[in-house]
């Protein structure tokens, strides 16, 4: 499986992730939340920042079910759902990951028919592949 390529600004969002909670970078100064991290804040141009726990609940804002897959080390699970979520807490902030029915599942076991625009999810970290996931709410 892959790793998460790890910079320095982004080592904290690892490094909370993998305790189980999903945090975003945020101006110590003026509040605004950004993602992906980086030094100075877009906003105000400041360098203060901190790193802000959210619930980790968001709605899918948008999907894609690869097929083949694009990297060889996911061919034995495809075809498999990778969404990109908006989070309820901070809804300019989009994250990429994959659906899973559950932490640690495998990539291939939401079915299709249960991905839909908009559907509820929620935050999961798989400590196996150290990869953000996402669960489906359950409604």
């Amino acid at each position: 499986m892959l790793s998460p390529v790890i910079d320095t600004e982004g080592a904290p969002f690892w490094e909370y992730a993998g305790r189980g909670e999903l945090r975003v970078q945020a101006c110590a100064e003026c509040g605004e939340v950004r993602f992906p991290p980086r030094p100075c804040c877009p906003h105000c141009r400041s360098f203060a920042c901190e790193w802000r726990r959210t619930d980790g609940r968001g709605r899918i804002w948008s999907y894609v079910r690869p097929h083949p897959p694009l990297l060889p080390d996911y061919a034995a699970q495809a075809p498999y759902h990778v969404v990109l979520v908006e989070l309820d807490e901070a809804p300019r902030i989009r994250l990429v990951g994959n659906l899973v029915s559950g932490p640690g599942a495998p990539l291939d076991s939401v079915p299709e028919e249960r991905v839909r625009i908009g559907a509820r999810v929620q935050f999961v970290f798989d400590p196996g592949s150290g990869l953000p996931q996402w669960v489906l709410e359950r409604s």
